[in-house]
């Protein structure tokens, strides 16, 4: 601890550590000249950085070197139940591990104090519409994961530093931003500002607050549990001039379109991202949090805002003590955190974003950065006339209208904008069409409590937009079964059927496996797209129904007015509702006691939580990168929903008839999601989205949609479980070759971790995404770039060659590619090492997170 720039904190009995004078004292004036995101760093260092290191670590931020590591010790874990149960389930089998070689594991618990949220595990299989829709997805959903909630429940008191809020009580990121994060903490007589990371792509949703959260994989998050400084080099931080201000009737979401398509084209994959100026000084916490909760949809790791009287305001509103207000006020101007001292910050890239040029927006389909203008739709050929036939739903039938995730249920004008249009639409008879799922999932419970204050909440309940749930649904593929006659119909006719949700991921075949695109709009279009019943439809203009009179009714008929909007959050959202909804929820006393076994009684046949396999099979083999046949040639913009999907489970699927062989019934297989602590079941996950298409696999010369291999040599083509089965009995080492931004979407480990089980030892793409880079390194998988001008298609790739990796594992090395083509020729490929940092090295010489920290600990308690 460098305890010459610890200082008293004006008018508190706090200290605080004086990143300004460290950075000044390296470079006069240097700290008025750095990021928002740069000072957070500096004080991170200054707080905790060993002091031999932390005069080159701050040299790296004043003379913005990126050529070093230097470490990032977050101050919290926070993890959702999936990615979160998963790194418990690896920590337990960690423990296995340490027990066997004689080591003590009752002493592996995470260092650092970890929040888990079971947020991610209901699906809706009761609409809206129902009569108690809540309070029965809530009974399945406890019937389903028993296997997973019992192991949740042991991990409450078997490791030390863990917090876990129960199902039914809202998503990580909206409890996160109303509750958890108090923007500044006060431990141990220092006042410091609160950093995290989370297991999951939106972390960055409180990053509005002023706090820097980053998403990671579990491993990576597994990392940081364990006390192990998070090593990074200094982020590309931009800065984003917000500029105007809305127009009337424009809403967060359609502002966070458009940002999105821009900060795609403008390239800020693995950015942190500065929002600041006019535009942004007028922005409610609100929007600022829907913009900062689509981070991963632009690509960025963080968009963060500084700290100013919006931040206090929305402190006070959702309950937080005056005495933590008045902490945060005074720490942020005294730290140089607060937005008027950060005029001289500079950036070296700035984009400007006009506000004032957002027209409400939807976005698809299948990707989140492709906006679509409404008053655009027909001249794009979404909308169009349709007549309704008896009985039967339309082409381009939205069977699926959801009001869900954080990305904008954290937001109450949204909300409440949802409500007004529902009464108003019901004040001219207008309905949903009879096809349409509806739903209304928030991602707390404090939104149902504003809505009932407002008597907005019987209005979309008369719409069939009941609270089915407080999680993470439809945006996360849980959207549940169709009606039976529904979903027969969209078969025996192949119609062209479509979700609308107010989340923020479209992914093919993400939303449900019988919507064959989706599209994102805000939480009031959703409720005019289930009256509508279809995208065939100009939103903007056709006929949504006809009022009692005969007159036609559209949408700038039920659109409530920003006046209206702001008068009705005014009086109805109020400091008492966090608390009533917040206090209890947060009572999370803890017995430990003598008696807890540290070692967890695995259940035999669980098809949720297994012991992970990390020290056998093809984890404990030698990486020799000789010899390896490509597992699957893939395009640009793989996502890890299609490299390890998250969505509901066919009984068709390789996992369906899995669990079919160990009992379970159909109707509860759940979805893949919910069964990550179980590797058998979890592998059969890899590369199953029926979307995607694998390069080796043609049908009349064009590559055949589906989760498809061939085996080589024999060229045989097969169901991709059934390829990575035969490698697997061969012990035939792999690689994957690929496009552009691999990996994008979902901070899934399952994404690397089905593919290191299946044997891949090397993926080479033309880019990688932050994340999921991480992730395949925390596996022991070595991620390769192809050098620019260098591509699969270049080199004329087909699938019946094998691949030699040589080389030094250096931070960014070059290594070679050596390709054997089948005729015997050889080509020799230069590519780039995308271990960036010594401690990637470190990990992937280990063979991984895990291996590293079980030779290290055994080590510590050898000495």
């Amino acid at each position: 601890m460098n305890t010459e720039y610890r200082k008293s904190l004006t008018g508190t009995n706090l200290d605080y550590f004086d990143a300004r004078e460290a950075v000044d004292a390296i470079k006069p004036g240097a700290f008025d000249t750095l990021p928002y995101t740069s000072r957070v760093h500096a004080e991170n260092l200054v707080r905790r950085c060993p002091p031999d290191q932390l005069k080159d670590s701050l040299i790296q931020l004043i003379e913005r070197k990126r050529d070093l590591d230097f470490p990032w010790f977050p101050a919290r874990v926070v993890c959702h139940d999936i990615l979160g149960q998963t790194a418990l389930v690896d920590l337990a089998g960690l423990r296995d591990a340490i027990a066997e070689k004689g080591g003590d594991p009752s002493k592996v618990n995470p260092v650092v104090p970890t929040q888990l949220i079971v947020d991610h595990s209901l699906a809706v299989e009761h609409a809206g519409f129902e009569e108690d829709a809540f309070e029965k997805n809530r009974a399945i959903e406890d019937r389903r994961n028993d296997d997973r909630f019992h192991f949740i429940n042991w991990t409450k008191t078997a490791f030390k530093n863990v917090d876990v809020i129960p199902p039914g009580n809202g998503i990580m990121h909206q409890i996160n931003l109303e509750k958890m994060s108090p923007v500044v903490h006060a431990k141990d007589g220092v006042a410091f500002p609160d950093t995290l990371v989370g297991t999951d792509s939106h972390t960055p949703h409180v990053d509005a607050l002023g706090v820097i959260a980053v998403g990671v994989g579990g491993l990576e998050a597994e990392s940081v549990m364990l006390g192990r400084a998070s090593y990074m080099r200094l982020p590309n931080i931009v800065g984003v001039e917000l500029t105007g201000k809305p127009q009337p009737g424009i809403t967060a979401t359609d502002i966070v379109l458009a940002l999105t398509e821009f900060l795609r084209k403008e390239r800020v994959v693995s950015a942190y991202l500065e929002f600041y100026g006019e535009g942004a000084a007028h922005l409610t916490l609100g929007d600022r949090a829907t913009i900062s909760n689509m981070t991963p949809e632009y690509g960025a790791t963080a968009a963060m805002f500084y700290i100013d009287d919006q931040t206090l305001d929305y402190l006070k509103l959702t309950g937080r003590t005056a005495e933590q207000v008045e902490l945060v006020e005074t720490y942020a101007k005294q730290a140089g955190l607060w937005a008027d001292t950060l005029t001289k910050a500079e950036y070296e890239r700035v984009l400007t974003f006009d506000l004032s040029s957002v027209t409400r927006n939807m976005a698809g389909p299948s990707n989140p950065h492709a906006r679509l203008a409404t008053s655009d739709l027909a001249a794009r050929g979404i909308a169009g006339k349709w007549e309704e036939q008896e009985g039967l739903m339309p082409d381009g039938a939205v069977i699926i209208a959801a009001i869900t995730s954080c990305t904008n249920t954290s937001n109450p004008r949204n909300v409440v904008a949802a409500g007004l249009l529902a009464r108003n639409a019901n004040a001219k008879g207008l309905v949903r069409k009879p096809w349409v799922k509806s739903s209304l999932a928030p991602g707390s419970k404090v939104v149902k409590m504003y809505l009932e204050e407002a008597n907005l909440l019987p209005e979309l309940e008369q719409l069939g937009f009941g609270v089915v749930a407080f999680a993470c649904t439809t945006c996360n593929g849980m959207s549940g079964a169709l009606d039976p006659r529904i979903q027969q119909e969209i078969i025996d006719r192949d119609l062209y059927a479509t979700a609308v949700l107010s989340g923020n991921r479209n992914f093919d075949g993400r939303i449900h496996p019988y919507a064959k695109q989706a599209f994102l709009a805000s939480p009031p279009l959703v409720v005019a797209y289930a009256i509508a019943g279809t995208v065939r439809f100009d939103i903007e203009k056709d006929v949504l129904g006809h009022d009692q009179d005969g007159n036609p009714v559209t949408l700038k008929d039920i659109w409530p007015s920003d006046e209206e909007i702001d008068a009705v959050v005014k009086a109805s959202v109020k400091p008492e509702q966090f608390n009533k909804v917040y206090e209890p929820m947060f009572d999370l006393s803890v017995d430990y006691g003598d008696d807890i076994d540290p070692l967890y009684e695995w259940r035999e046949m669980s098809t949720y939580i297994r012991r992970p396999p990390y020290w056998e099979g093809a984890l404990a083999a030698e990486r020799t990168l000789k010899g390896m046949r490509p597992l699957a040639i893939l395009p640009d913009n793989i996502t890890t929903d299609h490299l390890s999907p998250s969505n509901a489970i066919l009984a068709s699927s390789a996992a369906g008839e899995y669990l079919a062989k160990m009992g379970l019934p159909e109707e509860d297989f759940n979805s893949y999601a919910t069964h990550r602590g179980d590797h058998l079941t979890a592998q059969r996950a890899t590369l199953a989205n029926p979307k995607i298409f694998n390069e080796m696999v043609l049908e009349n010369g064009e590559v055949k949609q589906g989760s498809l291999a061939r085996i080589e040599p024999e060229g045989k083509v097969t169901r991709m479980w059934e390829a990575i089965e035969t490698y697997m009995e061969r012990k035939q080492p792999l690689i994957i070759i690929a496009g552009a931004d691999y990996g994008q979407g979902s901070s899934r480990d399952w994404a690397a971790k089905g593919v290191r089980l299946a044997g891949v030892e090397a993926i080479v793409a033309e880019g990688f995404e932050r994340i999921h880079r991480t992730n395949l390194i925390g596996m022991g998988v070595l991620p390769l770039e192809f050098k620019p001008g260098t591509t699969r298609k270049t080199l004329e790739l087909d699938g019946t060659e094998t691949y030699d990796v040589i080389g030094e594992h250096t931070p960014g090395n070059t290594l070679t590619l050596v390709i054997h083509r089948a005729n015997g020729e050889t080509v020799e490929v230069p590519v780039t090492s995308r271990l960036d940092t010594f401690e990637e090295v470190s990990i992937y010489s280990a063979g991984g997170v895990l291996q590293r920290f079980a030779k290290d600990f055994l080590e510590a308690e050898a000495n």
